[in-house]
């Protein structure tokens, strides 16, 4: 997807459009892509506002309680006064899938107010942010620390260069993070490493480029596979999509399998 607010540069190469229909384009949902991402790490760097309305930006730690990131604070850090003051505050999340160009890579902000958790809420908010940061035990019990968890009301998801979305608070809190994501490193790298020609028949037959002379698997989630298409007019991207949503990534062997049989089926 491409915004009016991240255009791409006027020497950027022309992307060539597939030739046929994709067979099945269907992908994540910004959703989807955003809860995956804050599933992906413990850290993120947390927004908030100071006494005056300045911004002030500051590296945390977090826990998951559904998606809502759950904090531990001090009241000594900038960061728990500001909180403790004024409860607007904004989360950025990095996924950790390194790039060369690190603006390549995936990341999320989730926008919202911070709450101090009570009852059972509390208690499981204590849990999940032991269970992503287990140092934490140290200190989380000490007088001076606060557990808050930052209500999101706003989500915007970035997948790389002129890949952007936002997602409702509400599609937030009901979308699951993918189950393949995480985990796909190796297969992909086992794709494209010993089924390159398959891959390309993907591309080709399912993929909408018939014109490809190469195809690199760069991503896989729980619908597909995502393809780095070479052809004559240029580099392109498209899908390959599995023939029905995946539950777990034990799964992704079988589907791409079947993905490689119906490419090749006349």
């Amino acid at each position: 997807m491409t915004n009016s607010d991240h255009g791409d540069p006027g020497d950027a190469p022309t992307v060539p459009p597939p030739l046929t229909e994709v067979v099945n384009a269907t992908r994540p949902s910004a959703a989807e892509e955003a809860r995956t991402v804050a599933a992906s790490t413990n850290t993120g760097t947390l927004a908030t506002l100071t006494k005056e309305g300045d911004p002030w930006a500051s590296f945390v730690t977090y826990g998951l309680v559904g998606g809502s990131p759950v904090l531990c604070v001090s009241h000594m850090a900038e960061h728990g006064r500001n909180l403790a003051r004024d409860p607007r505050a904004s989360i950025a999340v990095v996924a950790p899938d390194p790039q060369s160009d690190p603006l390549a890579g995936t990341r999320i902000t989730l926008a919202g107010y911070v709450e101090r958790p009570e009852g059972e809420e509390l208690a499981a908010a204590r849990e999940a942010h032991l269970a992503a940061v287990p140092a934490a035990r140290v200190y989380i019990d000490f007088s001076d620390f606060t557990l808050w968890v930052l209500r999101v009301q706003r989500v915007r998801w970035v997948g790389g260069y002129g890949r952007m979305d936002s997602a409702t608070a509400e599609d937030y809190a009901e979308a699951l993070p993918d189950p393949v994501t995480p985990s796909a490193a190796p297969a992909i790298a086992h794709l494209n490493d010993d089924h390159a020609d398959a891959l390309l028949t993907m591309a080709r037959k399912l993929g909408g480029f018939p014109d490809a002379t190469a195809a690199t698997c760069v991503g896989a989630d729980r619908y597909g596979l995502d393809l780095d298409v070479t052809t004559p007019r240029g580099r392109a991207m498209t899908r390959a999509g599995y023939l029905s949503p995946l539950d777990s990534a034990d799964e992704l062997r079988a589907a791409t399998v079947a993905l490689a049989r119906a490419a090749q089926s006349p």
